[in-house]
């Protein structure tokens, strides 16, 4: 085994209303999430869980997590691999299924990055890098559901 990382967090619960968990329409679900030198994230459940919807739910964050964790490696993979990323936005979107007694989990990921490259014919070996970041990538590696890639990849415009 590799090198072990340890990641510590603090969640916070901030929803107490004035009467606990007494009854489950009686409190917030709003916490925060926070972590030594950094700002909070202001998180609570899914809105139709009763959530705030102003605030990150779980869900939302893990689908962040897959998406960042893909686009820095895939970064970095192109970086070594001599594909001149310039711009890179992905428009992820996870898929969870919540069975008949409450619970739940998510069935997929799909990330659909928009990348531009500094030249056309880097767009064919920057489309194959995206499986080898998802074989590398740390958050997609423990997940136990599939991820998915539909990225479009543009060539920058040549100027004159």
């Amino acid at each position: 085994m590799g090198q072990r990382h340890a990641y510590e967090t603090v969640v916070t619960w901030t929803g107490n209303r004035g009467t606990g968990t007494s009854s489950y329409r009686d409190y917030g679900r709003d916490h925060d999430v926070a972590a030594e030198g950094r700002p909070a994230i202001a998180g609570s459940s899914d809105p139709v869980f009763r959530g705030d919807p102003s605030r990150w739910s779980p869900e939302q964050l893990l689908v962040a997590s897959i998406s960042q964790c893909h686009m820095l490696w895939y970064l970095h993979l192109c970086a070594v691999g001599g594909v001149v990323v310039e711009s890179y936005v992905d428009h992820a979107v996870g898929v969870m299924e919540e069975a008949p007694d409450g619970s739940g989990r998510f069935t997929s990921v799909t990330l659909r990055p928009q990348i531009t490259v500094a030249a056309a014919d880097m767009a064919a070996p920057a489309a194959a890098l995206h499986e080898q970041a998802n074989r590398v990538c740390f958050i997609a590696r423990s997940v136990n559901f599939p991820v998915h890639h539909e990225p479009v990849i543009r060539a920058a415009p040549r100027l004159p």
